[in-house]
C-alpha cells in the first residue's frame, strides 16, 4: 500500500490516524477480494451476473423505499420495481395473486423475522417448530420473539425428521404451531418437504402457520415448479436471498406473506407512509440491482442458470468420487458434501465446513477449471479415501446409513 507498506489494512485504515490514504485502502480491499474469488467455492453467492449499469447509473444517489412497496411518497425511491420483484417472485411461485404481500428485505434473515413476527402475532401462544439444520437465525428469531422453540430432529441427509416433529406436536397440541421447513439447508441444501410438515399437523388437529426458510433454493426450485405456494400447499410464507442465486452485489432477499395472515402496521403522518416492514428505510438500490436481474434474463434465463449450476454440481461429484472421494448431493442442489478435506485445501478453497463435513457449492458462475483444480489439490495433499459412494434412497435422497 502507497506510504502504508508497513502498516496492516486496518492499521491503514484507522480514522484516527491521518493522513489516511483512501484509494490505497480501497485498492487493497479490491486487490484481496480478487484474490480469494478465483478460490471461494465455498459459500452460495452467484457470481456471473453483470450488474454494472445499475451501479453506475444508480449507485451514486440514495435510494429510500421508506414505509409499505405501496406508498407512493418519499424522494428518490424504486417502490415501483420493488413492486415489479415481488409480483415476478411471486407469480414465480405461483402464489394466488389476491392473497399475496411482501417487500424486499436486507436478507434471508430480515425475511425470516418479518415472517415470523407476522405469524406470532396471529398466534400469540404458539410453538415455533425448527429443524437442527435450520439456518442459526431461526434459533435467533425466536429468542428475539420472546417465543418457545422447539427443536426437531433432522436425518443426516439434512431433511427434517417428520417422526420427530410428529411426537414433539403430540406433546404441545394444545398450542398452536408455527414451524420452519427449509429449502436448502446450510450444509447440505437438503429440502424440507412441506406437504409431510402440513399432514403432521392435520392428523394431530393443530392450527398454525408453516413458513419457509428458502434463502438458497427457493428461485430454482420455483422454477422447476418444485415449490409452489399456491392455495393447497398450505404454506403461509416465504424469505429468499437475492445476493445467493441472483448473485445480487449488496445483502438483499425478498419475503412474501400471504394477505390472510394478516398484514399490519402504522401510518406514519410526517413519511406519509404505512410502516409494515421490519427495518423501515429500505435499500431502493437493493430492488432495483433484484429487478435488473429478472428483466434481463426473465425465467427461462435463470432456468438455464440453475440447470448449468447443478451439471457442474453432478461433474463434481464424478470427478471427486472417481479420485477415491466419498462425494454426494441431493439431486436439485448445487452444493456438494463431503468429508471435510486437509487443513490447507479448505484454507485455500474457503470451504464451509462443520466438523467432519464440509461443502462446496457449484453457484452459477463458478467453473469447470476452478472444479478440476480443487480436484488436484485435493489429491496432491490427501491419498484417496477409498470409501464408497453413498448410495441414493429411492426418494433420491442419500442413505443416511452410508452417508459420510
Amino acid at each position: 500500500m502507497t506510504g502504508h507498506q508497513n502498516l496492516s489494512l486496518a492499521d491503514a485504515a484507522d480514522l484516527n490516524r491521518a493522513p489516511i490514504d483512501v484509494t490505497a485502502v480501497l485498492d487493497h480491499l479490491i486487490h484481496e477480494a480478487d484474490a480469494a474469488a478465483a478460490t471461494s467455492i465455498g459459500f452460495p453467492g452467484a457470481v456471473d451476473l453483470d450488474y454494472s449499469e445499475v451501479m453506475t447509473r444508480l449507485g451514486n444517489r440514495l435510494w429510500n423505499n421508506i414505509g409499505d412497496p405501496a406508498d407512493l411518497g418519499g424522494i428518490a425511491h424504486t417502490r415501483v420495481l420493488e413492486r415489479a420483484v415481488i409480483a415476478w417472485v411471486a407469480d414465480t411461485l405461483a402464489m394466488p395473486r389476491d392473497d399475496r404481500w411482501g417487500y424486499v428485505t436486507t436478507g434471508g434473515t430480515e425475511g425470516n423475522l418479518s415472517a415470523l413476527h407476522t405469524a406470532q402475532h396471529r398466534h400469540p401462544t404458539a410453538r415455533i417448530y425448527y429443524s437442527t439444520t435450520a439456518h442459526y437465525s431461526i434459533p435467533k428469531i425466536v429468542r428475539m420473539l420472546g417465543a418457545r422453540g422447539v427443536v426437531v430432529n433432522a436425518h443426516p441427509s439434512g431433511e427434517m425428521d417428520y417422526a420427530d416433529l410428529a411426537a414433539q406436536v403430540s406433546r404441545r397440541r394444545r398450542w398452536p404451531a408455527i414451524v420452519v421447513a427449509t429449502a436448502g439447508t446450510t450444509l447440505t441444501e437438503a429440502v424440507d418437504d412441506t406437504t409431510s410438515i402440513r399432514a403432521v399437523l392435520d392428523e394431530h388437529g393443530v392450527n398454525g402457520h408453516l413458513h419457509v426458510d428458502a434463502a438458497l433454493s427457493g428461485i430454482p426450485l420455483a422454477l422447476d415448479g418444485r415449490l409452489r405456494l399456491d392455495d393447497g400447499s398450505g404454506i403461509g410464507s416465504i424469505a429468499i436471498s437475492g445476493h445467493k442465486f441472483l448473485g445480487v452485489p449488496t445483502p438483499c432477499g425478498v419475503v412474501l406473506i400471504r394477505d390472510s395472515v394478516g398484514k399490519y402496521g402504522n401510518q406514519i403522518p410526517y413519511t406519509a407512509t404505512l410502516d409494515t416492514t421490519v427495518s423501515g428505510s429500505r435499500c431502493g438500490l437493493a430492488a432495483a440491482l433484484l429487478w435488473h436481474a429478472i428483466a434481463t434474463h426473465g425465467r427461462e434465463g435463470h432456468r438455464w442458470r440453475a440447470t448449468q449450476a447443478r451439471r457442474l454440481a453432478a461433474y463434481t461429484v464424478d470427478q471427486l468420487t472417481a479420485v477415491g472421494w466419498p462425494a454426494w448431493r441431493h439431486p436439485h442442489a448445487f452444493t456438494v458434501v463431503m468429508p471435510t478435506p486437509p487443513e490447507q485445501v479448505r484454507k485455500k478453497w474457503l470451504l464451509a465446513t462443520d466438523k467432519a463435513i464440509s461443502h462446496l457449492i457449484c453457484m452459477p458462475g463458478i467453473t469447470h477449471g476452478q472444479i478440476d483444480a480443487f480436484v488436484a489439490d485435493l489429491t496432491a495433499t490427501q491419498p484417496p479415501l477409498m470409501i464408497p459412494r453413498p448410495r441414493p434412497r429411492p426418494d433420491g435422497l442419500p442413505n443416511p446409513s452410508r452417508t459420510p
